[in-house]
C-alpha cells in the first residue's frame, strides 16, 4: 500500500448553528461553498461542503451542523487543528482580516521553519493558515479575497494522540514518510501527493481523551483516485487486521471508514465522480441536493433545514 494515498481528500466537523458555519467559511475565509445536502442518516441536519472552485480533493472542509449541539471537549484521539495553505506574504493580511472580523483564538508562531497564524472557528474549532511558497493549486477568488491572499487548500491535519506509535506506523503502511521531529510532534508526508501531503502527530501522554461535540473533527478522510485503488487499500488494512466498513457511496464520492489505534476515525474517500456529477460547476452548492433514499422528503427538509446566504 505505498502509492495509492494521494493526500488528504477531505476533513468532516460538526457544528451547531447552519448559518453562522456557512458564512464563516464563504464569507470569512472566502471558500466556495461547493454542495449543499443533507446528512446520510439525519436527513434533518444538512451537510455542508466547502473548497475551491470545484471541491478538489485535498481543499474541502465538510461540517455537519446539528442544531444546539454542545461544544466538543478537546483532548486526545481527534484531530486537534485543520491547517490551511496559503500564500507567502500573506500573513499580514490574514492576521489583520481575521482580527477586524472578530475571529478568536489569533495566534502567530513559527513551526517546521513555517510561518503559521493559529485561530479558532465559531465553535471553538482549531485552524491554522501556514503560508506556503509555491502552492500550485488555484484557489476560488470569488469569496472577496484576492488570489495573492486566497487559500489553497489544506497544508495538514494534527492529530492530538496519547501515544503516536500505532497511528505513525499505520501512516507509513498508508505510504506516509516521516519528515521530521520537533518539539513533540512528528511530521509525516506522502511523497508525490495532491498538495494535501502533511500529517502532523503531537504526542500528549496526559491529557484526557477527547469528547466529541460542535468544533470536533468527525472524521479525516484520505484521497485515492478511484474505486479500484480503495479496494486495494481496503484488502491490504483488513489483511493487517483493521476493521473497515464495505464500501459507501456517498454520492460525489465512494468511503470507506476505519478507526485508528489512536481513536481517530479514518476515511478512504475516492477522487471520483466528484461534485459536479449532478450540478453545473458554476452552481455548486446553490441547490439542497438529496442523496437518492431522502429525496421523497424534499418538501419537509425545505420547510425544516435553515435558510443559509448565498
Amino acid at each position: 500500500m505505498r502509492d495509492q494515498i494521494r493526500g488528504l481528500h477531505h476533513v468532516t466537523s460538526m457544528a451547531d448553528d447552519a448559518r453562522t458555519n456557512n458564512h464563516f467559511f464563504t464569507n470569512t475565509l472566502g471558500l466556495r461553498r461547493v454542495k449543499k445536502t443533507v446528512n446520510f442518516d439525519s436527513p434533518d441536519v444538512y451537510h455542508l461542503y466547502y473548497g475551491d472552485r470545484a471541491g478538489t480533493p485535498g481543499t474541502v472542509m465538510t461540517y455537519f451542523p446539528f442544531p444546539q449541539m454542545p461544544r466538543g471537549r478537546a483532548g486526545t484521539g481527534e484531530v486537534g487543528t485543520t491547517v490551511f495553505s496559503v500564500p507567502k506574504e500573506s500573513f499580514g493580511f490574514w492576521q489583520e482580516r481575521l482580527t477586524q472580523l472578530g475571529v478568536t483564538g489569533l495566534k502567530a508562531e513559527e513551526a517546521f521553519g513555517e510561518r503559521r497564524l493559529n485561530f479558532a472557528g465559531p465553535d471553538g474549532d482549531g485552524f491554522a493558515l501556514v503560508e506556503v511558497e509555491n502552492d500550485p493549486r488555484t484557489p476560488w477568488t470569488e469569496g472577496g479575497i484576492a488570489e495573492d491572499h486566497a487559500i489553497r487548500g489544506f497544508h495538514s491535519v494534527s492529530m492530538r494522540l496519547r501515544d503516536e506509535g500505532a497511528t505513525a506506523e499505520l501512516l507509513k503502511f498508508m505510504g506516509y514518510e516521516e519528515l521530521d521531529r520537533k518539539n513533540g510532534v512528528t511530521r509525516l508526508i506522502v511523497p508525490g501527493g495532491n498538495g494535501a501531503t502533511l500529517v502532523d502527530l503531537e504526542t500528549l501522554p496526559n491529557i484526557n481523551r477527547a469528547a466529541q461535540g460542535a468544533g470536533s473533527v468527525h472524521h479525516v478522510a484520505f484521497a485515492v483516485d478511484n474505486r479500484e485503488k480503495q479496494l486495494e487499500v481496503r484488502k491490504a488494512l483488513m489483511d493487517t487486521g483493521y476493521h473497515v466498513t464495505p464500501v459507501i457511496d456517498r454520492d460525489y464520492f465512494w468511503a470507506i471508514y476505519f478507526r485508528t489505534p489512536g481513536g481517530v476515525l479514518f476515511e478512504i474517500a475516492t477522487n471520483e465522480p466528484g461534485f459536479a456529477r449532478d450540478e453545473e460547476i458554476d452552481h455548486l452548492g446553490e441547490a439542497l441536493k438529496l442523496p437518492q433514499q431522502h429525496k421523497h422528503l424534499r418538501a419537509i427538509l425545505e420547510s425544516h433545514l435553515q435558510k443559509l446566504d448565498g
